[in-house]
Order: C-alpha cells, then structure tokens, then sequence
C-alpha cells in the first residue's frame, strides 16, 4: 500500500532528471499526490517544455499568448475526460515556472468598469478596511448585495436613491419563502451592512439600514444548551481512532473544548502562532481581533503529536488536509462534519438539532461557572469584548450577576 502513494527509491532518482519538468513532478510528489498523479503530470509537463524547446522559448518569454499557443495542441490531443485536467496541469506547471524560473506573472484581467463592479469593489475596500471583517463574511456580504441589487433593478444598476423599505422588505420575504428559516439572521445582517455602505459613502441620501426587519428569534430561556464534562471528552477521544486524521482532529477539537476557540479561528492558526517557549498560541478572532492565550500542556501536546506524526505538506497554516495538495481549509465546516462524526460514533444526542462546534465553547463556559469561575474570568477565556455577552452563562445564577453590575447612581451622583 505504501508504494502507492509514494515513488520508490527508482522512480525518485528518474524524478530527479535535470530538466524542468522533473523538478515539477518532485514538487507535485511533496504536495501528497500519488503516484499515478504524478506520472501524469510529468508527462503533461515534458510534452510542454518539448513544445517550448521546439521554438526554442525561454520561460522569460512564457507570455500569455505564447502560452495559449503551445497549451492548445497538448490540451486538444487528450482524451475528451481529460481535457479540463490536463489545462489545469499546464497551468500548474506555469505557475513553477513563475516562482523558480524568471516566468513574467499572469496578465491581470481587464478591469470591469461597470457601475454595479465599481460599486462592489468599493463596497468590499469598506467591509474590509472600515468593518475588518473576515474574507468569507465578505464573501457572503458580496453575495447578499448582488442578490438584492438583481431583484430591484436587473443585472445593470439603477439610481440607488429609489430603494424603498417596501423594495427591502419584500426581498426578505422572498428569501424566507425559499429558505423556509424565518430565523435565519444572515440576510437582514448582510443587507444592514449594505445599506450602512450606501449611506456612509454618501450613494443614498437616507441610512435604509433601519428599514431591513428583524429576523424572529426565540426569546432566550436561560443557560445556553451545553454538553456535559464526560460527553465532550467522550467526543474528543473518539475521533483520535480515525486512521489518517485522528490526531488532526483530536487537537481541534481540544482546542476548542479546553480554550473555547470559535471554529473559524481553528482554522486561521498558523504555525509561527505557537510561541513554544513561553507556552502561548496567538487566536486571530473577529474583526481582525488577536489574543495571546496561555496553552495547556494537554493541548500543546496534541499539537505536538500531530506536527511530529500526521501533518504533511508545505503550507504554513497549522492544520490542513490530507488530500493532496495538502492545503489549508477555505472554510471552517470540516469542524461541524468532525463533531457529527463524533456524535455518530458516541451515540450521543446532540442537545440541539443543528450540529455546531459552538456547543464545545458554551460547555467549556458553564462547567467553569459550576465550577465557581466569575463572569469575569468566563469573559476573559471566551474573549468577549462586552461584559454583557457573558450574562447568558448566568441567568440562573444572581451572585454571578451581581458580580457586573453597576451601583444604583445616587441623587447626588445624578446632580
């Protein structure tokens, strides 16, 4: 079985020929590709640099009509099924002769000069530098706007200053037809901050981000749902018997358990985050927020165990996959399969329908106040940047209330 992912000895010494495309087909091998992957990609590559050797091209000289014209009869003669691969092939075979041999970078596209274009791109510079949101919330930021600016005026864009709340709340409607979620928040959120950008860059003459309704929520009842100190330990423990990713997972999801990290800032820590000296991880959280936090020797010790045993491949992000081409994750959902995995294999009922690595963080929260932990220290560890974020962990428990309330203001205080 190990010969099937990895060249023997024979085939790294053909690897090694001196030529362009054997140094390609050795970066391909360290990227997790097996075998059979590899010789393909070699032989893409060898066809490519003949193609060039042929007209005796420099790959300063790789420009992109060049490119089109030595790509085209490679890609033409495979086989219909492999067509789209082998494109994809040459362009990564492009992309080494970018970085080691002097290749000029891709042209960049023309600019899209159209009203709705510039529009996003200035909306996108604002989500970023004036909001500092994540890339992903941009993203769906993005999406939300090019929905509701089809609905109102079509695929160009019209005077934004005849957006009525009627416009707005008829929009709402329709995405809660289709998602049948009447307490989804994401669509009014991302269209209040459409409309923020709007009134802010002076586009509307009125801030219509009043008008976008609320999404229905259910009142809240008391401390959120959590799970219990034995089940989140059982959750953790089984996902180590995984084969090929049972240390990855088992140190993200401690992280998470023991120092209540959100998904998404799992899936952002980077190896050079981890002070090891001083016993420190750096957690890169909202709004482009970072905190330095003291790392239990239980988790350092899963994160050891996974950089020394199971992590491959080149990228500087701490966890990534173990699919070739052993990249870091775009998202933070692999976190939500893993604990489903986990519920799966436990038996354990979830204590709510959706499956959220969320209930790790609340568990950690309400077993440190069991544990006499002060709203204080909770806030601290969860890292809220409002007092009144952890109120939810103790509305059953007045002394921890009491411990940030305000004084009642006396009459001569008032005066």
């Amino acid at each position: 079985m190990e010969n099937d992912t990895h060249p023997d000895q024979t085939t790294k010494r053909k690897l090694k020929a001196g030529s362009h495309a054997g140094r390609f087909a050795l970066q391909i091998e360290a990227e997790g590709y097996s075998l059979r992957s590899i010789a393909n990609y070699r032989t893409t590559a060898e066809a490519f640099w003949a193609a060039m050797l042929a007209i005796n091209l420099r790959p300063a000289d790789l420009i992109d009509d060049r490119m089109d014209q030595l790509a085209t009869p490679i890609i033409n003669a495979a086989s219909a099924k492999d067509q789209k691969h082998c494109r994809y092939r040459i362009n990564r075979f492009r992309d080494y002769f970018i970085e080691n041999a002097g290749a000029p970078p891709r042209s960049e596209p023309a600019l899209d000069m159209f009203p709705r274009a510039v529009l996003k791109r200035e909306y996108e510079t604002y989500l970023r530098s004036q909001r500092g949101l994540s890339q992903d919330t941009i993203y769906h930021c993005l999406r939300f706007c090019d929905r509701f600016l089809t609905a109102k005026f079509g695929t160009g864009l019209g005077e934004l200053n005849t957006i009525k709340p009627g416009d707005i709340t008829g929009f709402i409607l329709r995405l809660r037809e289709a998602q049948n979620a009447p307490r989804d928040k994401t669509g009014p959120s991302h269209l209040r901050n459409l409309f923020q950008f709007l009134f802010w860059s002076g586009k509307t003459e009125r801030n219509l981000s009043n008008a976008v309704p609320k999404a229905r929520q259910p009142k809240s009842t008391g401390i959120p749902r959590y799970l219990e100190p034995e089940q989140v330990n059982r959750l953790i423990e089984v996902v180590r018997e995984h084969r090929k990713t049972g240390r990855r997972n088992y140190a993200m999801l401690m992280l998470i358990a023991r120092l209540g990290l959100r998904a998404p800032e799992v899936t952002a820590i980077e190896l050079d985050d981890i002070d090891w000296r001083a016993g420190e991880i750096l957690i890169r959280g909202k709004r482009q927020l970072h905190d330095r936090m003291p790392m239990p020797s239980e988790v350092g010790e899963a994160i050891v165990d996974y950089i020394q045993n199971e992590r491959r491949g080149p990228e500087r992000a701490l966890f990534v996959s173990v699919k070739p081409p052993l990249k870091r994750f775009k998202d933070a959902q692999i976190l939500r399969w893993i604990l489903r995995d986990a519920y799966d294999a436990t038996g354990i009922s979830p204590p709510q329908a959706y499956i959220g690595t969320h209930i790790l963080r609340h568990s950690l929260a309400t077993d440190m106040l069991r544990k006499g932990a002060s709203l204080d220290e909770i806030g601290d560890v969860l890292r809220h940047r409002s007092a009144m974020t952890t109120t939810i962990y103790a509305q059953h428990d007045v002394d921890a209330l009491r411990t940030i309330s305000r004084p009642w203001p006396t009459a001569e205080e008032v005066q």
